[in-house]
């Protein structure tokens, strides 16, 4: 374990719910040479600086996330997107050891794909921002407020993607209005939803 990581060695002693499965999955991509890292409060783990696959944890399963994992070829058909939102993210998921101790060597074969992935220095094509539906509630704000408008197109089109798809988000007109309303002041300062 020379590319082990203490930070990561600190986590796996703090897991409780998925620990087997973790270090399970940790050995088989140290094994496959990638440098381990903790990066996003969990383990990450690069080929030359360059994000190849993590390590996550949630309440029904753990999985190994593949940074670009739209570009691998799913010939096991393992892969899976996480919400319809995400584009270049992919994930294998598991529920027990036993799961992870039967698919070794074909997870194997998926990180070696991704590094020859990241090697190639292929890239995902992510959909424009202007290929996002706009909220018809947003747009009427955009179209009477100049500033707005203006505020808005000047952020990163990650920012503008995360305002689309929460405003989108709301099934009720009524949910969507009051969003809007609360976040044009975000937009104004020129943050993101988050920020």
């Amino acid at each position: 374990m020379s590319n082990a990581s203490s930070k990561v060695d600190a986590f796996m002693n703090r897991e409780k719910q998925w620990q087997d499965e973790f270090e399970q999955l940790r050995m088989i991509v140290l094994d496959c040479g990638l440098t381990e890292e903790f990066k996003w409060g969990t383990p990450c783990y690069t080929f030359q600086e360059k994000n190849i696959v993590l390590i996550h944890g949630f309440k029904e399963y753990c999985a190994l996330l593949f940074f670009k994992g739209a570009l691998l070829n799913d010939v096991h058909g393992l892969l899976v997107i996480q919400s319809e939102n995400v584009q270049a993210t992919k994930q294998i998921r598991f529920t027990s050891s036993q799961e992870i101790t039967r698919k070794a060597s074909v997870l194997k074969k998926y990180i070696y794909d991704a590094i020859e992935v990241e090697k190639a220095g292929l890239e995902v094509v992510f959909k424009k921002t202007s290929e996002f539906a706009v909220a018809e509630e947003f747009q009427a704000k955009l179209d009477a407020m100049p500033a707005l408008k203006k505020a808005f197109e000047a952020l990163t089109p990650g920012r503008q993607r995360g305002y689309l798809l929460y405003f989108a988000g709301a099934k009720q007109a009524k949910t969507r209005m009051l969003r809007v309303e609360n976040c044009i002041p975000q937009i104004l300062e020129g943050r993101g939803l988050k920020d």
